[in-house]
């Protein structure tokens, strides 16, 4: 890894603002994740900088990005209206194998859940309530394997955020456990 490169991930994994990402960043180093999957996203500058990471660690393995999001639909208290236009305008030229899913957490994942296999880093962004992820984690034993990391970000007081990792575990409790099927 060049210097300039090194340097950038010790910035973005130590000094960075917001101080609750740098888990992430330090996460996908750690992991070498290629597949990243953000549930709800905000102005885009957090994506862009997980998906560059996630490109200088890769091995030149392609980087696989996907978000499901509201996009236009955004109501007035879910911060800045990012079209799905511009989100793919944006990200493009990133060189990521980029997928956009619109729509609430739970319906976009029934529609798209076995098209995310192996998802090395799951991050459920800070606005989605528990209401709009109670039928969300379904789907999330499916796409997950041993090794993902899973975090959930939540808003403190003042409007900083903060991240919490989630044991795989956890999930499979807030999925309802495993199922058993009847002979």
């Amino acid at each position: 890894m060049r210097i300039a490169s090194y340097l950038r991930y010790l910035y973005l994994a130590y000094f960075s603002k917001p101080a609750g990402e740098r888990l992430l960043y330090r996460a996908i180093r750690r992991t070498g994740a290629r597949r990243i999957l953000e549930i709800g996203i905000g102005d885009l500058s957090r994506t862009l900088r997980m998906i560059d990471l996630a490109q200088r660690f890769s091995s030149g393995e392609s980087v696989r990005y996907a978000a499901i999001d509201l996009f236009e639909t955004r109501g007035p208290s879910d911060g800045q209206k990012l079209s799905l236009k511009q989100a793919h305008r944006m990200l493009k030229p990133t060189g990521a194998q980029v997928q956009l899913i619109p729509g609430d957490p739970a319906q976009a994942l029934a529609r798209a859940a076995n098209s995310l296999p192996n998802v090395d880093l799951l991050l459920i962004s800070a606005g989605q309530t528990d209401a709009a992820m109670a039928g969300a984690w379904f789907y999330f034993p499916r796409m997950l394997h041993d090794a993902s990391a899973v975090y959930r970000e939540t808003s403190e007081d003042g409007g900083a955020t903060a991240l919490a990792q989630l044991a795989v575990g956890d999930i499979q409790l807030q999925a309802g456990g495993p199922r058993r099927r009847a002979a």
